[in-house]
């Protein structure tokens, strides 16, 4: 296991994060806790969560997976092994109206909420990244794309949120701080208001990134490299499609897709198209279509942390294998090959 600086802080990442936001919906807690086992076993140190999860969000299960996060520590007794990311979630009044009388702006009162009930739930005193989940304002993320522009008088300012999180690292209850399906402009607004003396310099940037969608390669690779804000790349499978395992019009048992089929930002004609490309590519490269897929997203220099996740042991060894797959220079140009003739099907 390969380990990554964060960003400019002093934590050192693995190149594999263990994402958790089935713990509590599609995996029972004792399930949760034998993944969270595997993968410290195999060298993991680094674990996401985040205050909204199980997926998909209900009011029913809000905060669940990190109460299963948090017994765990209970149990096994080694939170100071592990790197510990959770987030904040950002305007959310028309799908989470559940949470903090549903109104979650941005701003003092709801991020001290948030942190202090995650705190409670993860069973600790500190987390070492805490991330805005998604941005307040209106903008591009979670696969929309033709920017539109839409003054929103009630969104958070990003100089106030940034001043919230810089009290909040200044207490101690926060080591470092990052964002999460941002943007360029976004992530650049952050860092220069953290220059001009605002709030802490974000670390790192947990965005969408798989051989579906290589957007983030547009404009952010470039200030990932020269502000040095870490990828934590997520969805790096896609929800499963890259496995192939959906192709043929299948329905796994159990599988993301068939218990929540309204998760469709993957499953285009043209992303099927490219999907059984890149699954017969890796075929051919004597390899599993989740192991190159995997090993890919790994190999990028501007990714500190791929975040994994899995609904079995089978999956989790599977994805763990991908940091041991190294692609050949003739196979990335193949994987290339293959991107521009569907480039980016999926926002």
């Amino acid at each position: 296991m390969k380990y990554n600086q964060l960003g400019q802080t002093e934590l050192r990442v693995s190149e594999l994060c263990l994402g958790t936001m089935t713990f509590g919906e599609q995996n029972t807690e004792q399930e949760g806790h034998d993944q969270l086992d595997k993968a410290v076993d195999y060298g993991v140190n680094f674990i996401d969560t985040a205050e909204m999860y199980s997926i998909p969000p209900r009011a029913e299960t809000f905060g669940h997976t990190e109460t299963i996060i948090g017994r765990w520590f209970q149990q096994r007794q080694n939170r100071d092994r592990i790197i510990l990311a959770t987030k904040v979630i950002g305007k959310a009044d028309d799908f989470m109206p559940y949470v903090r009388g549903g109104y979650t702006r941005l701003n003092q009162r709801n991020i001290e909420l948030a942190l202090n009930d995650s705190l409670m739930r993860l069973n600790t005193d500190v987390i070492d990244l805490y991330q805005i989940h998604w941005p307040d304002r209106n903008t591009n993320f979670f696969g929309r794309l033709g920017y539109q522009h839409q003054p929103d008088d009630s969104a958070a300012p990003i100089e106030e949120t940034l001043s919230v999180l810089n009290a909040l690292v200044a207490s101690g209850k926060v080591r470092a701080i990052g964002v999460s399906n941002e943007t360029a402009w976004g992530t650049m607004e952050y860092l220069q208001l953290s220059q001009g003396g605002v709030g802490p310099r974000i670390a790192s940037i947990q965005n969408p990134y798989n051989l579906l969608n290589r957007s983030y390669e547009v404009a952010l690779a470039e200030v990932s490299h020269r502000e040095t804000v870490a990828l934590l790349a997520y969805s790096p499978l896609a929800f499963g499609v890259l496995s192939g395992k959906y192709l043929a019009n299948q329905q796994p048992d159990n599988a993301r897709l068939t218990l929540f089929p309204s998760y469709q930002r993957y499953s285009n004609e043209m992303a099927v198209k490219a999907t059984e490309a890149y699954v017969n590519l890796a075929q051919e490269a004597g390899l599993t279509s989740s192991q190159m897929a995997l090993a890919f997203v790994n190999s990028r220099s501007f990714v500190a942390a791929t975040i994994i996740g899995a609904t079995s042991l089978e999956q989790l060894q599977q994805n763990l294998d991908s940091t041991t797959v190294d692609l050949s220079d003739d196979l990335i140009a193949a994987i290339d090959a293959i991107h521009r003739k569907w480039p980016n099907p999926c926002p």
